[in-house]
């Protein structure tokens, strides 16, 4: 188990939190709300979910951050809740196909001049599943590996649920 290297007020911050120093607290959620609360829109697509998923992480996090094992970041740990958390929002289902169709080297590539809006609604309207496994690896970064542990799919779903995504993206931005 390799721990990873963080700096003193990262740590002072975390031990302080278990202590229960509301402060702390505080900060830390301060210091993480918006990222996570831009994650938590992209895959539940729906504002009231998003201050839920986002409320249910910071309660998961401060009951359990003793479990905290430092095998990553702490803003790591609270992005894996968050997504678990958000996922759970969602209640999305996820289309099983036939991995053999899907050519996963599909490029994908957006017009410099769509506005971050245009590119938001895109996202919005496709499917849970497929939106879900596109913010996960095309924003996040997660190997599809991941986010089928993630998921609880396998990852020919995942990767098939990404191919779907950008198709879908794709139609919905050409006529944006």
């Amino acid at each position: 188990m390799k721990l990873i290297k963080r700096n003193n007020s990262e740590l002072v911050l975390i031990k302080l939190c278990l202590s229960n120093n509301r402060q702390a607290q505080f900060e830390l959620f301060n210091k993480y709300k918006d990222a996570m609360y831009t994650l938590a829109y992209q895959i539940t697509g729906n504002y009231n979910d998003a201050e839920d998923a986002l409320q249910d992480t910071f309660i998961n996090v401060f009951m359990n951050l003793k479990s905290f094992k430092g095998e990553s970041t702490i803003g790591a740990w609270i992005k894996t809740i968050l997504i678990r958390n958000s996922i759970k929002k969602t209640k999305a289902v996820f289309k099983y196909d036939d991995i053999s169709e899907v050519s996963i080297s599909e490029q994908f590539n957006i017009d410099d001049n769509l506005t971050g809006e245009t590119i938001e609604k895109a996202l919005l309207e496709l499917n849970k599943g497929y939106r879900t496994v596109f913010v996960l690896s095309e924003v996040e970064g997660y190997k599809h590996r991941e986010i089928a542990e993630i998921l609880g799919i396998s990852e020919g779903t995942s990767k098939s649920q990404l191919f779907h995504a950008k198709k879908q993206l794709k139609k919905k931005l050409q006529f944006a």
